[in-house]
């Protein structure tokens, strides 16, 4: 079924485009409710039973796992963010002194200090992959860059499904081919992708995949889901907490202490992560998702920006065609001798909500927006020049 406009869902004021979500998604009704009641739930805690701490763990585990195509939902970890899932892969990749890890140039910084620190500690060597200068064919050029830096001293590429800060699309698949060939890892930083971009983790097969939670999948700040391969199946986690155990949930045997941990990736879970708040969020944004599924999203998002983009590029903006940009997050690039922070200016006189990354205007439409947003982006960028 076609999607329609869902801003119904939202309380975003009427005069405010919000074309950003690639910052931070709006709640919607139901997960906020969902939030209240979390809150009232602690109110009387004599009401708690021990499957409380269990059944939304697993609910947003099957949740999340159903969206990438995870056969396993117990490989599934509850983390607070990406820099605490990219923790994990540090601590358990140990490269040589010598060995490459490769990452596209401006990533997300917790998808760069991390890489950063494991090379300091190991003698490992940090390759930066710059984006082409050209404007014709960037994209492609991008990822043949990244293709041939990947060699058989690569220990691990570090990369998003799309760069956070212009929409640039990788080839994933290419890029695991030939990591496979070599012998290296992969780990995703799916913050911007999960959700809105379709993925199939059995596809792509990485050895991570680190998502937060709060932009496309709906959920509270402060809360995120990370898949782990059987790569990390005996790896040590960041923390030694009670619920990843096994036999966790006979709280009259938790002094008998168990060196096994609970199977898969929830040895990973961050401590305390049946939090009765987050979790309710969490499982109401992923059920949008759910609803709405990816592929509706980028239909949807293509169809409301086309017009729109169309005009923009005619009057000198420049801006990366498909297949190497998505739909829901793009990067629009000024025309020669525009001022950016004239550019800044209009958007705000036009309560236009977008995002400025480096040397772009990131737009990160949504389900929420409909054609008065984007009318309202295209009014404010002319007035600009």
């Amino acid at each position: 079924m076609k999607l329609t406009c869902q801003r119904d869902h939202f309380f975003l004021p009427k005069d405010t485009h919000y074309l950003n979500c690639a910052f931070m998604s709006p709640l919607s009704r139901e997960v906020e409710e969902a939030g209240i009641r979390g809150i009232r739930k602690k109110r009387n805690p004599a009401t708690l039973r021990p499957e409380d701490f269990f059944q939304d763990s697993d609910r947003v585990r099957t949740l999340f796992a159903e969206l990438i195509h995870a056969p396993e939902p117990e490989r599934i970890a509850i983390i607070p963010s990406v820099s605490y899932g990219m923790a994990i892969v540090t601590r358990n990749l140990r490269p040589r002194p010598g060995q490459k890890i490769v990452v596209p140039r401006a990533q997300f910084p917790s998808n760069i200090y991390p890489w950063k620190r494991l090379a300091l500690d190991t003698g490992a060597e940090l390759q930066i992959i710059d984006p082409p200068e050209q404007e014709a064919s960037r994209g492609a050029a991008w990822n043949e860059a990244i293709l041939h830096a990947i060699d058989e001293r690569t220990a691990l590429l570090a990369i998003a499904p799309v760069h956070w800060a212009d929409g640039t699309r990788f080839d994933l698949k290419r890029l695991r081919e030939r990591t496979r060939q070599v012998g290296a890892w992969m780990v995703l930083d799916g913050t911007q992708a999960i959700g809105a971009l379709p993925f199939d983790v059995q596809e792509i097969q990485p050895e991570a995949l680190v998502c937060a939670g709060y932009k496309w999948l709906f959920g509270p700040y402060s809360i995120g889901l990370a898949y782990f391969s059987s790569a990390f199946d005996e790896g040590r986690p960041l923390e030694e907490n009670w619920i990843t155990r096994k036999d966790s949930d006979q709280f009259e045997r938790l002094v008998n202490y168990q060196g096994a941990y609970q199977p898969g990736a929830i040895r990973y879970d961050v401590g305390e992560r049946s939090n009765f708040i987050l979790l309710p969020m969490l499982i109401a944004g992923l059920q949008h998702v759910r609803s709405w599924t990816p592929e509706g999203i980028q239909t949807y998002c293509a169809e409301l920006m086309e017009d729109t983009l169309k005009r923009l590029v005619a009057a000198g903006f420049r801006i990366e065609h498909p297949p190497y940009r998505a739909h829901h997050l793009l990067g629009i690039r000024i025309p020669p001798g525009a001022s950016i922070d004239c550019i800044k200016t209009a958007l705000h006189d036009h309560n236009v909500s977008v995002s400025i990354r480096g040397d772009a205007i990131r737009v990160s439409p949504h389900v929420y927006n409909h054609e008065e947003d984007t009318q309202a982006l295209y009014e404010a960028l002319m007035a600009a020049l």
